[in-house]
């Protein structure tokens, strides 16, 4: 243990994090840059955060605030001591009658929003990030969004911070007038210091002040002494708004006392689609002025990504055509009527005025819901088309000039950039003259890093002749902090130097950033931190530039898999708020041990193991990271590496053995069904095992799947359809075989000639536990059974998603380069897709008065299903019962994840995900709902956590079917 470390423990009741693996991860943020700290604290309270600024400088060593880590330009990475103001710091208290809120820092926008929108309010700030970013980092930032059109930005929104100075002291920074000034200036301390001679500097630099500071008002660069000019005056003298956008230079916010603003009871947009950006751009003024909420714009580049992505797949089916660019511009207000109003005048002048090709009008949240949520994902789906160490960086992504100078600023942008050879993808905030440009550059070649320096000189020349600024919401950080001198000017940039003097004499708080900043193109991550990748012999075939530390390295640490909101990703990461158990600290944590000199002995470390331990590996992030980082095949190949160097645990092999266990328990039933019965055998299992003896075990039926199939009797009458042929998985056949008998039936009825495959495991089981070469053989052994035994391109189905997905997705890395597995792959189909087609064809009818008509169903979608294919074919299969009632609930992951929820030392974990969503949704639904589920470890969770009995809907539309006499085809 370190001197530092020591004497942090003794003061602080935050944890600590001071190894290497810790270190790393703190290492990046979102931006280009990486510099290694010498540890992580992780603050409980405001008292912690001052005892650990104490520390730092007894020690003289760098302090770094952070909040989700999604800086764009570096300011929150730095050497010293990082301290994580996210994990603890979250407690939020809403005054509705003064309309304020008073919030630590590490309470994350979304949240916030929620907790206002009880009272009809909100925070009028609306990042793209609001799912992650965090309050503290949002004044650090100041930043803005994409309603500051109408709310401005965050520094217009803080009413007073509570704060710890340099030397460990706290203070409290709100509006004080002349006499309240003069009195705490006479404290004989650093705030004293700082009421003393801040108010001087700012006088004998008012010139400079007024002269230096750019006229545009959205900007986020340099201190904001432009605030304290004329105080005295009749003017406060407001320390909490100086400080906003300081990036954690000048002090560490610990709370925020905060404006929050009606919630607007009615959104509505109009999308207008372009031919190109330069057109969508042009129609910018014709937008505002209709007085939009907001106006942004999004380019092809984007568009074309979402394409790609699942999560996004809905924006394609409204878009008219194929636009280059798409305008979003958006009317808020409690008048809907009026706010539609306003889509017809925009409609009609940019028809007037030939602007667009189409416009799409979207009034209510359902028109809405595809279209924003592309819109909020723009950067995450930009930073996805980079491949290997070429990326499209934040350099000059950040400028932004008055509206009116929008469209020519933008052309001769452009120009630049094509001189230089570099493509880059637009987005942005039209409304406001901002656009985030991100060229791609691979900075591990010297020629582009010098024309990266080279381009970000010229924008910043190009955007001065147009009097709007180089910063102007991301913040300055390593990008930008260089250019500062010649942005404000020699005399405006050194009382900036004296102001950072003031406020830390010791120079310890983030150092570098605004004033006395490295050049832009030092601490690369690609080019200085990472060293190259050794070579490593993997079992799983990992298909992007890079191999293994290639997949892992994708993850730009944009840090949507610590989202507060919807979706699944990244369930361990809500239920700890601890960053090894993200997504993000996964992968980070993956390329270093990648980056080891022998990578096959860093995957056996027991330290990565244990950030990899509670990875449900419910593939979430395969489709929600923008950059499909897949840490579920990157911890299956890492466990292979650490069975090979440790051995490989009994309780795995029995979990990779499942069919084999399963049959056996189907053979021997009803005897086999009794050690899950009797507590104290449970208890056995839990000690000897590590199966949780609270953990209800699955009950075997004697009469499986198998079986049922064999002794049916079916009359040979053709089947119009043909054949299809139903996967018996290694779960449901043993243990819920009335589900595959339901989808068998329901296919028969529609027309179809159902052949049963028996071919063996799939070998998800053993996947899951880095069983790599068992799972090969498995899948190798089942693709050649599908193959020999089935109709050549007759659709193949199940209702296992786990099992069903794993023969389109995990086999095609298991067994890669065969073609039998791409043919077997690209059969896959849905059941419920086959099902509704019927059902629309007429082939199947389903009873008007079944036991559904007027019943509320809930649906919860497997996370593999999500991951995959979607939940769109099962809910339009569950929306085909007449008269049901069918929602899905926004319930994230079970937490059960096969497996996982069995495991002693994760069945704590596994209920606690549960709960985040899924158990309470379930909790506020009557006694009468009933609730669906395709997954067998969403069932077995939904019964254990939330005690509902689940059912399958194969379950639900088989009871439903309209009998119309027996069957023409089956014997009595």
């Amino acid at each position: 243990m370190t001197p530092l470390e020591q004497a942090l423990r003794a003061v602080m009741d935050g944890e600590l994090a001071f190894d290497d693996y810790s270190r790393h991860l703190f290492s990046r943020d979102a931006s280009m840059y990486a510099i290694t700290p010498l540890g992580v604290a992780f603050p409980e309270h405001a008292e912690d955060v001052a005892a650990a600024v104490r520390v730092a400088a007894e020690f003289g060593v760098p302090i770094v605030a952070r909040g989700a880590g999604t800086s764009l330009a570096g300011q929150t990475v730095g050497p010293g001591l990082v301290l994580d103001m996210s994990r603890h710091l979250t407690r939020i208290v809403i005054d509705a009658e003064s309309r304020t809120a008073l919030v630590e820092v590490g309470v994350v926008q979304d949240q916030l929003n929620r907790a206002a929108a009880e009272y009809g309010l909100m925070f009028g700030p609306d990042t793209s990030t609001s799912n992650r970013a965090t309050i503290g980092g949002m004044i650090g930032n100041n930043s803005a969004g994409s309603g500051s059109l109408t709310y401005g930005m965050t520094i217009d929104h803080v009413q007073a911070l509570d704060v710890v100075l340099a030397d460990g002291s706290r203070a409290r920074l709100e509006p004080v007038d002349e006499a309240e000034r003069q009195r705490r200036a006479t404290a004989n301390t650093l705030e004293g210091r700082i009421y003393r001679e801040l108010p001087q500097l700012v006088s004998d630099n008012e010139q400079a002040i007024r002269s230096g500071m750019p006229l545009f008002w959205r900007r986020a660069g340099g201190y904001r002494l432009d605030r304290l000019v004329g105080f005295g005056k009749g003017t406060a003298f407001d320390l909490a708004k100086f400080v906003v956008g300081a990036e954690g230079t000048l002090v560490i916010a610990t709370h925020a006392l905060v404006d929050l603003v009606p919630k607007p009871a009615h959104t509505v947009y109009a999308v207008g689609h372009f031919d190109d950006t330069h057109s969508a751009i042009a129609a910018t003024t014709d937008a505002l002025a209709c007085d939009p909420h907001q106006v942004e714009l999004m380019d092809r580049t984007i568009l074309e990504l979402s394409r790609q992505k699942i999560e996004y797949a809905e924006l394609g089916n409204i878009l008219v055509g194929d636009p280059g660019a798409l305008l979003f511009v958006s009317f808020s207000g409690d008048d809907e009527a009026a706010l539609v109003t306003k889509l017809d005048e925009l409609q009609a002048l940019w028809r007037r005025n030939g602007h667009g090709y189409h416009t799409l009008r979207a009034v209510t949240p359902a028109d809405q819901k595809a279209l924003l949520k592309v819109r909020k994902s723009s950067l995450g789906l930009l930073m996805a088309a980079g491949e290997g160490t070429r990326r499209p960086l934040a350099f000059v992504e950040d400028t932004a000039v008055d509206p009116i100078h929008l469209a020519e600023y933008t052309k001769r942008l452009a120009k630049v950039l094509d001189e230089h050879q570099m493509e880059a993808g637009f987005y942005g905030h039209c409304s406001v003259g901002c656009l985030h440009i991100r060229p791609f550059v691979d900075v591990t070649d010297p020629r582009q890093v010098e024309s990266m320096r080279t381009v970000a000189e010229a924008v910043k020349d190009l955007v001065a002749e147009y009097g709007g600024v180089n910063s102007s919401e991301h913040g300055d950080g390593l990008a930008r902090s260089e250019f500062n001198r010649e942005i404000f000017g020699d005399e405006l940039y050194e009382a900036m130097r004296k102001v950072k003097r003031l406020f830390d004499p010791l120079g310890i708080l983030n150092p570098g950033k605004i004033v006395d900043a490295p050049p832009m193109t030092e601490n690369l991550r690609d080019r200085d931190a990472l060293p190259p990748a050794p070579p490593l012999t993997t079992k799983l075939a990992f298909e992007v530039v890079g191999g293994m530390r290639g997949a892992a390295d994708r993850c730009m640490n944009i840090g949507l898999c610590r989202k507060a909101g919807p979706g699944v990703m990244c369930p361990s990461y809500i239920a700890t708020k601890n960053e090894e158990h993200a997504t993000r600290g996964r992968a980070n944590a993956l390329v270093k041990a990648l980056s080891e000199p022998d990578p096959h002995v860093a995957l056996g470390d027991e330290r990565l193991h244990e950030i990899l331990d509670l990875c449900l590996m419910c593939k979430a992030c395969k489709s929600e990271c923008p950059m499909s980082v897949d840490m579920a095949s990157l911890k299956a190949e890492t466990l292979a590496h650490h069975h090979e160097i440790h051995g490989t645990p009994l309780r795995s092999r029995l979990f990779g053995s499942i069919r084999t266990l399963n049959r056996i328990g189907s053979a021997t039933a009803p005897l086999s069904n009794v050690p899950g019965r009797i507590w104290l055998l449970r208890r056995l299992l839990d000690r000897t095992l590590g199966i949780a003896a609270p953990r209800q075990l699955p009950i075997f039926q004697r009469t499986n799947l198998i079986r049922w199939f064999g002794r049916r009797d079916v009359v040979g009458t053709p089947a119009p359809l043909g054949t299809v042929n139903w996967l018996a998985d290694s779960f449901t056949t043993y243990t819920e075989p009335h589900i595959g008998q339901a989808g068998i039936e329901l296919l028969e009825r529609a027309g179809w000639q159902v052949e049963l495959a028996t071919g063996g495991c799939c070998g998800r089981s053993s996947m899951s536990k880095g069983l790599l070469d068992d799972a090969k053989k498995k899948a190798a052994a089942l693709v050649d059974s599908l193959t020999r035994t089935t109709v050549p391109g007759s659709p193949i189905v199940g209702c296992e998603p786990s099992c069903v997905f794993m023969l389109c997705d995990e086999y095609k890395a298991l067994v890669p380069y065969t073609q039998a597995v791409h043919q077997v792959a690209d059969r896959v189909r849905q059941v419920e897709e086959l099902l509704v087609e019927a059902i629309d064809a007429g082939r199947l009818r389903l009873r008007e008065d079944s036991r559904f008509a007027g019943q509320r169903i809930v649906f919860h979608g497997h996370c593999h299903q999500k991951a995959e294919v979607g939940t769109a074919a099962t809910m339009a299969l569950l929306r085909r019962i007449p008269g049901a009632v069918v929602e899905e609930i926004d319930s994230g992951c079970c937490g059960m994840a096969g497996s996982f929820g069995f495991e002693s030392e994760h069945y704590d974990l596994s209920l606690a995900i549960g709960e985040d969503r899924l158990f309470p949704a379930l909790a506020a639904e009557p006694a009468d709902t009933i609730v669906a589920a395709t997954g067998v470890s969403c069932r077995q969770q939904i019964f254990h956590g939330a005690g509902r009995t689940a059912w399958h809907p194969l379950e639900l539309v088989r009871e439903a079917l309209a009998e119309n006499g027996p069957d023409p085809r089956s014997a009595p």
